[in-house]
């Protein structure tokens, strides 16, 4: 008996979800997009299947500006676990030394300092990187060790939240790109006795936090009780991952032309940057950027 296609619906904005523990990004990602029976989805940035957190899922018209989001800083809880290295890096590796844990608080608080601000970071072999078009954790999977390209990154905060050894637990923000597994490590080897990420939970993700994100386990009850529709309500705006940014109204003969590609004047823009663009209704209809000459090139489009 052939199978039947299953239609699914144009779902637009973003959902914000506290990622369980255990599962892949894109595991989340196809879960929450079938109970929505959405159309088109896309993450704005993979949390190891250890991590737990804010993961913002982007549908339909805000698949568009989930770039935005890639790029935006993050905050991170992670429980560091003192004493024992791992080949990941973290809880799911196999263990490769234990020492004794002799720092303490103290200690601990002394090192924290040289881990803020612009650092230089190694990724780790068990990364999505790529070298030569493989990526780098099918590679240590085999065994291979390759050589990593140091890269900057900023910490913004780096906080001790609680000590008892062997574990601390740190509050992390961050530009993107930061990997918490290698500071963890870097940390421990600093300290002598080396570490490893026992538990991490992402609390923020450009402008979202925990506040905002919505469970799988809340999800799945109120699309068995209602059905996908009953989960719209947990969609934020298509723009709301770039409320920022400033915003500009065009009139409805600017809109017009500024939908067809074409730049626009407008005497209240910005001298210079990107910018969320409304219609003479209110209505987002993309984003755009400040040329040199004053007007507003259209950059990103929603489709009405």
């Amino acid at each position: 008996m052939a199978q039947v296609k299953r239609i699914r619906r144009a779902v637009n904005g973003v959902l914000v979800l506290d990622k369980p523990r255990g599962m892949s990004s894109n595991q989340a990602l196809q879960k929450v997009r079938w109970l929505l029976n959405a159309e088109k989805a896309g993450h704005t940035g993979s949390l190891d299947p250890l991590a737990t957190g804010v993961l913002p899922l982007c549908f339909g018209e805000a698949t568009k500006f989930s770039q935005y989001l890639l790029d935006a800083d993050k905050g991170y809880e992670t429980l560091a676990r003192l004493g024992v290295t791992t080949t990941t890096g973290d809880a799911e590796g196999e263990v490769l030394e234990e020492r004794q844990v002799t720092v303490g608080r103290e200690a601990l608080e002394a090192v924290l300092p040289r881990f803020r601000g612009e650092i230089e970071q190694v990724p780790p072999m068990y990364s999505a990187l790529k070298k030569d078009g493989q990526p780098l954790y099918k590679l240590a999977r085999a065994g291979e060790v390759v050589e990593r390209e140091a890269r900057s990154v900023t910490i913004a905060r780096l906080e001790l939240l609680a000590f008892e050894a062997p574990c601390a637990t740190l509050a992390v923000s961050c530009s993107k790109g930061t990997y918490i597994r290698t500071l963890v490590e870097d940390i421990g080897r600093e300290l002598g006795c080396g570490a490893h990420v026992a538990a991490l939970r992402r609390t923020q993700a450009g402008p979202f936090g925990l506040a905002q994100a919505v469970t799988l386990e809340e999800l799945v009850q109120v699309h068995a009780e209602g059905g996908n529709e009953a989960l719209d309500r947990f969609l934020l705006p298509v723009d709301a991952g770039l409320e920022h940014w400033p915003l500009l109204q065009l009139s409805e003969h600017s809109a017009y032309y500024w939908l067809h590609g074409q730049p626009v004047r407008a005497p209240e823009a910005p001298k210079f940057g990107m910018l969320r663009v409304q219609d003479h209704e209110g209505r987002f209809i993309g984003i755009g950027e400040v040329t040199d000459d004053g007007r507003i090139a259209p950059r990103r489009l929603i489709r009405s």
